[in-house]
């Protein structure tokens, strides 16, 4: 199949994913190609690095709990740090930032105690402290990115509640949070009977604890290698229509408030800028300060520097 094929194939199939014995075969259906070509076409964006998976995206602290999480390491020591810290099976993004606090990583685990045991367990191994930057509210984190113009779509928001779940669904979670293989029936190899793993994910999908179910991009590989966080230090009762506002601006991928964790990071808005060049994404935080009302709140930008893990969350 040509790569043009596929990239458009793959495109399509970042949402929407079908809930079916055999949804590869689904897929097939639609688009005019036998199902092995479907699975072929997967396995080699995978394999090339352009998705991660193909799985459902949980909302963040729904089937588990997650915490931004930041280190000031040494320049001689950073790369020896990060290793430690992407050899955690809890942490799955992992990245070296512009900043004094220059690692930064996402913590997730079955539980907030949890969590803070994998935090300290870092501190103690590293010998260093790591800030700890919960998620308060998010405004828009969908990781989906339209790989031929690149647009990132804007859904509705819903809130979730925890799900209360069952051990065998807990264990399903913990499945599939990775990925469903790139197999004829994947849903029968989860560990449920295969009608049980396809109501469930059907269930979290409905109630907004999953919030899409497809293929999961990394933008590096197409070109977004200019990108970066930029942190608000806004005032409190102003954070959710601001943070609202930067969600609805196009050149914005993610938004949510955090936690500061005082004295040493006083921010608490964060959005993220994906772009080609540095002096790009440069101008669109010029021009959201200015739009969005933003020029009299302290700013940080952290661009990113290097990628040292980026998998998918862990909740065992």
């Amino acid at each position: 199949m040509r790569d043009a094929t596929a990239l458009q194939l793959v495109n399509a199939w970042q949402r929407g994913f079908p809930l079916a014995p055999r949804p590869f075969a689904e897929i097939a259906a639609r688009s005019g190609l036998s199902e092995t070509e479907v699975i072929e076409s997967f396995e080699r964006f995978r394999a090339n690095g352009v998705i991660d998976r193909i799985g459902p995206v949980f909302r963040p602290n729904t089937v588990g709990a997650s915490t931004l999480a930041a280190m000031a390491v040494p320049p001689e020591r950073l790369e020896t740090v990060a290793a430690l810290v992407s050899r955690r099976e809890s942490v799955n993004h992992n990245y070296e930032r512009e900043h004094r606090c220059n690692l930064w990583f996402v913590v997730a685990a079955s539980g907030a105690a949890a969590v803070e045991k994998e935090i300290l367990l870092i501190e103690e191994q590293a010998g260093l402290p790591v800030l700890r930057l919960p998620l308060l509210e998010e405004y828009h984190i969908d990781l989906g990115f339209d790989l031929v113009d690149h647009r990132v779509p804007r859904g509705e928001r819903r809130r979730a509640e925890p799900a209360p779940m069952t051990p065998e669904e807990k264990r399903l979670v913990a499945r599939v949070a990775r990925g469903i293989p790139l197999v004829r029936r994947p849903y029968a190899a989860l560990g449920l009977p295969e009608e049980a793993a396809i109501a469930a994910l059907g269930r979290w999908l409905q109630a907004g604890v999953v919030r899409r179910i497809g293929a999961v991009v990394r933008h590096r590989p197409l070109g977004y290698t200019a990108n970066a966080m930029v942190a608000w230090d806004v005032a409190d009762e102003n954070a959710a229509e601001i943070g609202r506002r930067l969600a609805a601006d196009p050149a914005v991928t993610l938004c949510y408030r955090r936690a500061r964790a005082l004295p040493q990071w006083p921010y608490n808005l964060y959005c993220m800028i994906h772009g080609r060049s540095r002096a790009r994404v440069l101008q669109e935080v010029k021009r959201m300060r200015e739009s969005h009302g933003l020029k009299r709140f302290a700013r940080s930008i952290l661009f990113s520097r290097r990628c040292f893990s980026q998998r998918a969350a862990h909740y065992g």
